[in-house]
């Protein structure tokens, strides 16, 4: 019988659409960790809000697994990986397959100054770290968040909410600078300063910056896990290498998610993308690829955030160079915001504006400016 091991949410989501479609092979579902795949958005927004219970982030509640015949091996490890001999090790024992998908996934890059100083350090990338962060907060508590990105700022608001004190430290002048530019990025700077973080822009922390803290939370990014990827030989760089139907240089095996660099037919370059949304539909294309189809990844990045009352979407993929142009009030954050680049949108948002989600999409998909009043 055929086998097609799968690893983390990606994989979960591409067994899910195996079974949709009927496929007579054995799909074995390996994670490391104990619970069964989650999706991780809710560890820094209603979970760790305290607002919504960790079963909402499941994929499946844990009997799906054997009423679908998926065969899900937890607290698994995937420790070696011979693609000649269609091999993979466990730390359960061998496993041979005949297709295999790849989505290990990212670890937070380590935070050196954090390490060195003598206050506890968290990291955002698991369950056990979302609990251990939200056990942290409350009022008085004096939390130092390294990082202005989306999980530093998410951290931040949700400490806030808490009632914790909140120092957030970025080397870039703004939060989300190389992300959104410098209109768009001052929108969230201001709505943080309004809610009480002392920012601390345009430096680089030292450890005594960190020094009085009761916690301090690194996320300056994530590095691809790439060793399983290096040890079975595929072609490795910024992650695994993947063409158009997500197929790495070894045509058996499979990339999905954060450690897929993917050929993107549309855009044309490789792009890899460490958000949730990306390995979700990337896992659902590879489970037709694995399963004998011929189906390229077209979508386009998308995410969500959540902080305080401010909630937005984003589509596409731009640089702090590009052109924005703002549809809407940035003083009262209701707005649609488009990146251009040559005349073509390649990124747009909305802030406020949830009637505006599928305008966005369009606005990408066609790289059309919107006809709309600003």
């Amino acid at each position: 019988m055929r086998r097609q091991p799968l690893l983390a949410v990606g994989g979960a989501r591409a067994a899910t659409v195996l079974w949709e479609l009927g496929y007579g092979g054995r799909v074995v579902l390996l994670g490391a960790a104990e619970h069964p795949p989650y999706e991780r958005p809710p560890l820094s927004k209603g979970y760790l809000l305290g607002d919504d219970p960790f079963e909402k982030a499941l994929v499946h509640p844990l009997g799906w697994y054997a009423e679908h015949d998926v065969d899900l091996r937890l607290g698994v490890t995937a420790t070696g990986l011979d693609t000649d001999a269609h091999v993979l090790t466990t730390s359960a024992g061998d496993l041979t397959y005949e297709r295999l998908l790849l989505a290990t996934g990212a670890e937070p890059r380590v935070l050196d100054v954090a390490e060195e100083a003598d206050v506890p350090v968290a990291y955002l990338r698991t369950l056990e770290d979302s609990d251990r962060l939200r056990a942290a907060f409350g009022d008085g508590k004096r939390i130092a968040v390294v990082g202005g990105g989306w999980i530093g700022l998410e951290v931040a608001a949700a400490a806030r909410t808490a009632g914790s004190d909140v120092t957030v430290f970025e080397m870039e002048d703004l939060p989300l600078l190389r992300v959104l530019g410098p209109t768009v990025a001052e929108v969230i700077a201001d709505l943080h300063r309004e809610h009480g973080v002392d920012l601390r822009l345009g430096t680089e922390v030292t450890v005594q910056d960190l020094e009085g803290a009761d916690l301090v939370v690194a996320g300056i990014g994530v590095r691809p896990r790439v060793d399983l990827a290096h040890d079975g030989g595929l072609d490795v760089d910024d992650g695994v290498l993947v063409d158009s139907r997500l197929r790495t240089s070894v045509p058996s095996v499979l990339a999905v998610g954060d450690i897929a660099n993917h050929a993107h037919p549309r855009l044309g370059r490789r792009i890899r993308v460490e958000h949730w949304d990306t390995a979700i539909k990337q896992g659902k294309v590879a489970a037709h690829n694995l399963a004998g189809g011929d189906e390229e990844y077209e979508e386009m990045p998308y995410f969500f955030t959540d902080q305080y009352d401010l909630g937005m979407e984003y589509v596409g993929r731009a640089s702090a160079e590009d052109e924005v142009v703002v549809h809407g009030s940035l003083e009262d954050r209701e707005f649609r915001a488009y990146w251009l680049s040559d005349g073509d949108v390649v990124a747009a948002m909305h802030v406020n504006d949830w009637d505006a989600s599928d305008v966005i999409k369009e606005a990408v998909e066609s790289g059309e400016l919107p006809d709309e009043e600003a």
